[in-house]
Parts: structure tokens; C-alpha cells; sequence
């Protein structure tokens, strides 16, 4: 099980476990993760853990949330992260993982995959998905994420008010496992998920 070890001014306070699907935390006495600062939001930010993978999103927060320096909306967390709440620091500390030498760059047992353009100026032209986070569409107003991990592919609407489609459906904030075939829409661009 992950945990975050939240500190203040170089002083741990205190260690999670990130023991529910959906945690919050903000300034307000209902989150899950209360940080009592008057830079932090009500509502600030929450992580979001399915399996072994945990994301965490920006609750809209007034002072932002950054994670190893750079703001996010939505972030795929991974060991070692560092994440910074006004005038907290949070290190990500994932389970069971391995020491950075030993840690491949892509799990060997996943098959590669791509993103195929089908409709448009870009009809035809293919995406690898070779990295551990491929980020598409445009920042503010319609990102998607596609993550591989040990479990393979899954989506995500990650920015935007616009909401993309995963086969005709509104696609969510929570990862939605990919199978090959699959067709993303995102603003009228039509992309087919692609294995092997």
C-alpha cells in the first residue's frame, strides 16, 4: 500500500497510508487529510489510488499544486514524487517497489501499442505508446492520459472542461482500461488504441 509523508518547514508531521480509493485533502475539517494552513484550499487536492496506481488531481485549490516542480491538474504518481500543497512538502512512497536500478524502463510482459490517427489533416499517422504517461490533446481544454502499467493501458481525462469519448461514451477521471481497437474522440478527432 502507497503512503505520502507530509512535512512542513523540513519537519515531518506525519505518514498516510493511502488506505481509500479516494482521499482528500485540504484545510477543512471533513477531508480525509487535514493540513491546517491558511495557504491551503478547503479542498485542495485528492489522490485517487485503483490497484497499485495513484493519481492525484487539483481540487481547483486557490495557491495550486505542484508535483516535482511543475503545476498539475491531474498526475499519474509515481515513486519518489514530490508534491508541494502551499507550504507542505508530500513524498509519494510507493509499495513493494524496486530499487531504481533494477526497474526496467517498460515492463517486458506488456505489448507495445500505438495511437492511429483516423480522421483529418493527421489520418494515418501513428502514435507510440512507449512512455509510462502519453499525454493527448491541448492544455485547458481537453487532455487525455494514457498510462502503461504492469496491467497494461488505461485512459483518463486528465484537463478540460471538454469531455472526451472512449467508444461513444464520456470518458472519466478515473483510468478506463484500454483493449486494442478501442476509439478515442477527443474534440472530433477520432484515434484508434492499437496492441501489437
Amino acid at each position: 500500500m502507497a503512503k505520502i509523508l507530509i512535512s512542513r518547514e523540513g519537519v515531518l508531521e506525519k505518514t498516510v497510508q493511502l488506505t481509500k480509493e479516494r482521499m482528500t485533502l485540504g484545510r477543512h475539517r471533513h477531508n480525509d487529510i487535514v493540513l491546517e494552513h491558511q495557504t491551503v484550499s478547503g479542498e485542495h487536492a485528492a489522490i485517487i489510488t485503483i490497484l497499485d496506481d495513484s493519481f492525484l488531481e487539483d481540487l481547483y485549490s486557490t495557491n495550486g499544486t505542484f508535483v516535482n516542480g511543475h503545476r498539475v491538474g491531474k498526475h499519474f504518481l509515481q515513486h519518489g514524487d514530490s508534491i508541494k500543497l502551499a507550504k507542505y512538502r508530500i513524498d509519494f512512497v510507493a509499495d513493494g517497489i524496486r530499487p531504481i536500478s533494477g526497474i526496467p524502463a517498460m515492463p517486458a510482459a506488456i505489448p507495445p501499442a500505438r495511437i492511429e490517427v483516423l480522421n483529418g489533416s493527421n489520418a494515418g499517422r501513428l502514435l507510440a505508446l512507449d512512455k509510462p504517461q502519453t499525454s493527448l490533446g491541448r492544455a485547458g481544454i481537453q487532455v487525455v492520459t494514457i498510462n502503461r502499467t504492469e496491467a497494461g493501458y488505461a485512459a483518463l481525462h486528465a484537463d478540460g472542461d471538454r469531455v472526451p469519448l472512449l467508444n461513444g461514451a464520456p470518458l472519466g477521471k478515473l483510468p478506463h482500461a484500454l483493449a486494442d481497437g478501442d476509439v478515442l474522440d477527443l474534440s472530433g478527432t477520432r484515434m484508434a488504441f492499437r496492441l501489437g
